[in-house]
């Protein structure tokens, strides 16, 4: 199952470490207890859209482009998990049948077996 607060909490520490800030700057720059940043960050708590414009605040980052970076993110998650719960399926090895020819056109010539897909055994003669 894949879980928006945790994908939030990944996307706001990479914001975070990408500006070499720490957790105790950032929360005390949004005015929010360190403990409860650390806890969004690691995706054990919901982040209320007032606490989010704060914290996007004390990192200057646009709300708009933290969300678009978690939407980029839940797409990847969506397609890794549709990809790992559809079963690959084995190659398929098409059966083949044996035909015998022992005449074109009513010629009679040497026997020839040919082999070919059950589903592709259709000979013409020219």
């Amino acid at each position: 199952m894949i879980l928006l607060r945790r994908l939030l909490g990944d996307v706001l520490r990479r914001q975070r470490q990408r500006q070499g800030r720490t957790l105790r700057e950032v929360s005390s720059s949004a005015r929010v207890s360190l403990g409860y940043l650390s806890e969004v960050e690691r995706g054990q708590k919901e982040a209320s859209s007032e606490l989010l414009s704060a914290i996007c605040d004390a990192l200057d980052v646009r709300m708009s482009e933290l969300m678009r970076e978690v939407s980029d993110e839940l797409s990847l998650a969506e397609l890794a998990a549709s990809a790992a719960a559809e079963p690959v399926p084995a190659p398929v090895r098409p059966m083949l049948n044996s035909v015998s020819v022992t005449s074109v056109a009513g010629v009679p010539t040497e026997r020839v077996t040919i082999k070919a897909p059950t589903e592709v055994a259709d000979v013409v003669a020219a």
